[in-house]
C-alpha cells in the first residue's frame, strides 16, 4: 500500500479523505430516506408520476444494454493499451523493477479501473435520476400542502442526492486507487477517468436526443399548431417530454460533472508526479486529494444550509449556500497550503478555481436569465417575427461565448503569473494589511446597509486577491512549464470542489419542471401551480449556470489533460519538447481536423434530434385527430411517444461514440504525436466556443419565451408567443443536446490521446500493423458519420399532416 516515501501524517490524511467519501454517500442515503418519507400526493398525481417513472427507468435500462458491448470491447482495449508498451518508470519502481509484473498488473488494474469508472458513472446517473423522479411528485404534493419553503426543500434535497453520489463515488474511486498503487496510480487512473468520461458521453448524447426530440415535437404541434398549454394532457408527447428532463438533465449532467471530477484528479496526479521528481516533495500529489476532501465537506454544509435561509427566492438561497461552501473551502485550503505545503500559491490557485465557478453564475445569468435586459431584448424582437428572434439569440450566443472565453483566459493567466513573476518580499506585509483593512471596512459598510452576510463573502474575495498577489514567486524557467500546468489542474480542482452544490442546483431544475408538469396534468389549484412555476423559473436559471460551470470545467480539465499528454510522452521519450510547431504543415492539418470535429459532432446531434422530433410530431398530430382525445374522454397513448424517443436515442449512441474514440487514434497513427497535439488544441478551442454559444443562445431563447408567457408582448397564444416558441425550439437541441455533449466529447478525445501517446511514440513509423489499424479507424469513422447523417424518413399520410385549427383549452 502507497509504496512511496509518504509520511505518517499524509497516510492518515488519505484515510480521512476516504472516510469523507463514505460520509458523502451516507449523507446521500440520509437524504434519500427524507425524500422517500415525504407525501406523494393524491392518486391522480401518482398516476401521472408512474408514467414518468416507468419511462425514465425503461430508457436508462435500454441505454445501459446498448453500451454494454462497447464497454466490454474497450475493457480489453484498456488492458492492451498498457500491455503492448513498456511500463512507465513509476510502475517499474512500484514493482521493484520487475518489468513483466509491472506490465501485467497495471494492465489488469487499468482495465478494472475502466469498468469501475464506467460503473460509478452509470450509478451516479441511474440512482440520481431515480431520486429526481421520486422527488418531483413529492415537490408537487408539498406545493399543495406545505407551501413554498417545503417544496423548495424537497426539490433541492432530491437533487443533492445526485450531487453527493457524484462527490462520494468520485472521491472514493480516485483515493482508493491512489492508496493501492501510489506513484503508479496515474497509469491506473487513466482507465478510471476514461470509463467515467465515456459513460458521460453516452448519457449526454442519448439523454439529450431523447429529451429534445420529445420537447421539440410536443411544442411545435401542441403550442404552435394546436395552441395548447405547456403540459396539456391531450398532447401525446407530454410524458416523453417530462421523462426527457430526467434522463437528459439529471442523469446526463451528473455523469458529465462526475467525469470532469475524475479527469482533474488524473491530470493533477500525472503532473504532480513530474513536480515530485523535480523537488522530491509529495504534497504536489497529496494536496489535490485533500482539497477534494475539503470540498466534499463544504458541499455537505452548503447544500444543507439551503433550507435554513427562509427566503422566498430559491436562487438567493442556493447562491448564499454556494458562498458558504466557498468560504469553508478557501479558508481550509489556505490553512492546509500554509501548514502542510508551506506554499500559499497552491491555495490561491484553488481559490481562483472556486472564483471561476462563482463568476460563471452572474456571467451566465446575464446571458440567459429572464431578468436580464439581453433576454428581454430577444422577447421584444418577437414583435418582428421568428427570424428576428433567432438573429437576436444568435448574436447573444456568439458574444457570450467570447465573454466566457476571456474569463477562462484570465484564470489560466493566473497560473502563469503565480509562477512567472516575483512579488517583492518587502511589500508583502503592506498588501496583506491593506487587504485586511479594506475587508473590515467593507464588512462594516455592508453591515450598516443590512447585508452582513454579503459583506463577509466580499471580504473573503478581497483577502484572496491580496494573498494571490503576495503568493507570486518565479520558478526556474526550465521547470516553469510543469509548474504552470500543475497550477491549471489546481484551478480545475478548485472549480469542481463544490461539485455537490453544482449538481444539486442542476437537478433542481428538471425536478421543479417535472413537478410543474404533474401539477398541470393533475389539475392542481392556482396557488400550488404558482409555487411550482416560481421554482421552475429558478430552476431554468440554475440549470443554465451549471451548464456554464460544466463547460468551463471541461475546458480547464482538457487543458490539464493536454499537459498530461505531453508528460506521458516524455515518460516514454524524454527528449520530446513541449512545443507544437504550427508552422509544420502536418501539425496544422491536425489542428484543422481537431477544430472541425466539434462542428461535425454538433451537426450530427442536431440532425438526430430533428429526425426524432419529426417522428414525434407525426405521432402527436395523428393522436390529436382523435375526437375522443380532444374532448378528454380518452387518454392519449403516451407510451408510443416514449418508445419513439427511446429508440431514436439508442440508434445514435454507438456511431457518435465511435467518432469520439477513434478520431484521435486515426490522427495519432497517421500524423503522429506532434499533429495529435495540434488536433487536441483544435478540439479544445473550437469545442469551448461552440459549447458556450449553443448553451447560452438556447437558454436565452427559452427564457425569452417564458418572459412572453408571463404576459409580456401579448402573452400566451399570441403571434409574438408563437415567434418565441420557434426561437425556443431552435435553441432546445443546442442547449440541451449538442452543447452539453461537447463537454464529454472534448475529454474523451483528450483521454484517448493521453492513453494512446506512449503507443504512438513506441510504434513510430508506418508498419503494416499501424497502417491497417489506421485504415480500420478511418473506415469506422466514415461509416459512423454516414449512419448519423442519414435522411429523415417520415410516413407520408394524412394523419401526420400539419394541424391547422387551434385546439381550445375547453375542448
Amino acid at each position: 500500500m502507497f509504496q512511496m516515501d509518504i509520511k505518517a501524517f499524509e497516510q492518515v490524511m488519505m484515510f480521512i479523505v476516504l472516510a469523507i467519501a463514505v460520509v458523502a454517500l451516507a449523507y446521500a442515503f440520509w437524504l434519500r430516506n427524507f425524500i422517500m418519507s415525504s407525501d406523494k400526493g393524491n392518486s391522480e398525481m401518482q398516476r401521472i408520476w408512474g408514467y414518468i417513472r416507468d419511462g425514465a427507468n425503461a430508457y436508462l435500462r435500454t441505454q445501459l444494454k446498448t453500451v454494454a458491448v462497447l464497454i466490454v470491447v474497450l475493457t480489453v482495449a484498456m488492458f492492451l493499451s498498457v500491455f503492448v508498451v513498456k511500463p512507465t518508470p513509476e510502475a517499474r519502481a512500484f514493482f521493484d523493477n520487475d518489468e513483466d509484473k509491472a506490465r501485467i498488473v497495471i494492465a489488469i488494474a487499468r482495465a478494472l479501473a475502466f469498468v469501475m469508472g464506467s460503473t460509478f458513472s452509470a450509478m451516479v446517473g441511474f440512482f440520481g435520476m431515480n431520486m429526481a423522479v421520486q422527488g418531483n411528485v413529492r415537490v408537487a404534493a408539498a406545493a399543495e400542502k406545505g407551501g413554498y419553503q417545503e417544496a423548495l426543500k424537497i426539490a433541492y434535497r432530491s437533487g443533492t442526492i445526485t450531487g453527493m453520489l457524484t462527490d462520494g463515488l468520485g472521491l472514493l474511486g480516485g483515493t482508493t486507487i491512489f492508496i493501492i498503487f501510489g506513484e503508479a496510480s496515474p497509469d491506473v487512473l487513466l482507465g478510471f477517468g476514461f470509463g467515467g468520461t465515456l459513460l458521460a458521453l453516452f448519457m449526454r448524447v442519448g439523454g439529450g436526443i431523447y429529451t429534445k426530440a420529445a420537447d421539440v415535437g410536443a411544442d411545435l404541434v401542441g403550442k404552435v399548431e394546436a395552441g395548447m398549454e405547456e403540459d396539456d394532457p391531450r398532447n401525446a408527447a407530454v410524458i416523453a417530454d417530462l421523462v426527457g428532463d430526467n434522463v437528459g438533465d439529471c442523469a446526463g449532467m451528473a455523469a458529465d460533472i462526475f467525469e470532469s471530477y475524475e479527469v482533474t484528479i488524473v491530470s493533477s496526479l500525472i503532473l504532480g508526479l513530474a513536480l515530485t521528481a523535480i523537488n522530491g516533495e509529495l504534497y504536489w500529489i497529496v494536496l489535490p486529494l485533500l482539497v477534494r476532501g475539503i470540498g466534499v465537506v463544504s458541499s455537505i454544509v452548503g447544500t444543507y444550509a439551503v433550507s435554513l435561509w427562509h427566503v422566498d427566492d430559491a436562487e438567493e438561497a442556493m447562491f448564499k449556500s454556494y458562498e458558504v461552501s466557498s468560504f469553508i473551502t478557501i479558508t481550509a485550503t489556505f490553512l492546509l497550503a500554509w501548514l502542510y505545503a508551506g506554499q500559499l500559491s497552491l491555495a490561491t490557485l484553488v481559490a481562483v478555481g472556486v472564483a471561476l465557478a462563482v463568476v460563471f453564475n452572474p456571467l451566465t445569468s446575464y446571458a440567459t436569465s429572464a431578468k436580464s435586459e439581453r433576454v428581454k431584448t430577444i422577447a421584444a424582437s418577437t414583435r418582428y417575427g421568428p427570424a428576428s428572434v433567432i438573429l437576436e439569440g444568435l448574436s447573444l450566443g456568439y458574444l457570450s461565448s467570447v465573454w466566457a472565453l476571456f474569463v477562462i483566459v484570465a484564470s489560466l493567466t493566473a497560473s502563469i503569473l503565480v509562477y512567472s513573476f516575483d512579488f517583492p518580499d518587502k511589500y508583502e506585509i503592506f498588501v496583506v494589511l491593506g487587504g485586511a483593512i479594506l475587508s473590515v471596512v467593507w464588512i462594516i459598510r455592508r453591515q450598516q446597509q443590512g447585508h452582513l452576510i454579503e459583506g463577509l463573502f466580499s471580504a473573503l474575495w478581497i483577502m484572496v486577491a491580496a494573498l494571490f498577489v503576495v503568493s507570486m514567486h518565479e520558478v526556474p524557467e526550465i521547470h516553469r512549464y510543469n509548474y504552470i500546468l500543475f497550477g491549471i489542474t489546481l484551478i480545475g480542482v478548485g472549480m469542481l470542489s463544490h461539485t455537490g452544490n453544482n449538481v444539486s442546483m442542476d437537478s433542481f431544475g428538471p425536478i421543479s419542471d417535472n413537478a410543474n408538469g404533474i401539477g398541470e396534468l393533475a389539475g392542481m389549484g392556482p396557488e400550488a401551480r404558482q409555487i411550482m412555476a416560481d421554482l421552475d423559473a429558478a430552476g431554468n436559471t440554475t440549470k443554465a449556470i451549471t451548464k456554464g460551470v460544466a463547460i468551463g470545467s471541461a475546458v480547464i480539465a482538457a487543458v490539464s489533460l493536454f499537459g498530461s499528454f505531453f508528460a506521458d510522452i516524455q515518460r516514454v521519450k524524454p527528449d520530446f519538447e513541449e512545443v507544437i510547431n504550427l508552422a509544420n504543415p502536418t501539425v496544422f492539418v491536425g489542428l484543422l481536423i481537431g477544430g472541425s470535429l466539434p462542428l461535425l459532432f454538433s451537426g450530427l446531434l442536431i440532425k438526430a434530434v430533428n429526425r426524432a422530433a419529426g417522428l414525434i410530431m407525426a405521432e402527436v398530430r395523428r393522436q390529436l385527430r382523435d375526437p375522443k382525445i380532444l374532448d378528454r374522454t380518452k387518454t392519449p397513448d403516451y407510451a408510443k411517444a416514449v418508445t419513439i424517443s427511446t429508440q431514436s436515442a439508442q440508434r445514435e449512441l454507438v456511431p457518435l461514440g465511435v467518432i469520439a474514440v477513434l478520431a484521435p487514434i486515426a490522427v495519432g497513427l497517421l500524423l503522429k504525436e506532434q499533429a495529435l497535439g495540434g488536433f487536441l488544441a483544435g478540439v479544445i478551442v473550437s469545442g469551448q466556443l461552440l459549447a458556450v454559444f449553443m448553451s447560452n443562445a438556447g437558454g436565452a431563447w427559452d427564457n425569452a419565451k417564458k418572459y412572453v408567457e408571463d404576459g409580456n408582448y401579448g402573452g400566451k397564444n399570441s403571434e409574438n408567443h408563437k415567434a418565441s416558441v420557434v426561437g425556443d425550439t431552435v435553441g432546445d437541441p443546442l442547449k440541451d443536446t449538442a452543447g452539453p455533449a461537447l463537454n464529454p466529447m472534448i475529454k474523451v478525445m483528450n483521454l484517448v490521446s493521453t492513453i494512446m501517446a506512449p503507443i504512438i511514440v513506441q510504434y513510430d513509423g508506418y508498419s503494416i500493423g499501424v497502417i491497417i489499424a489506421a485504415a480500420l479507424a478511418v473506415a469506422a469513422i466514415v461509416y459512423a458519420v454516414r449512419q448519423s447523417d442519414r435522411r429523415i424518413e417520415i410516413a407520408d399520410d394524412a394523419a401526420s399532416e400539419r394541424i391547422t385549427t387551434a385546439v381550445s383549452a375547453s375542448d
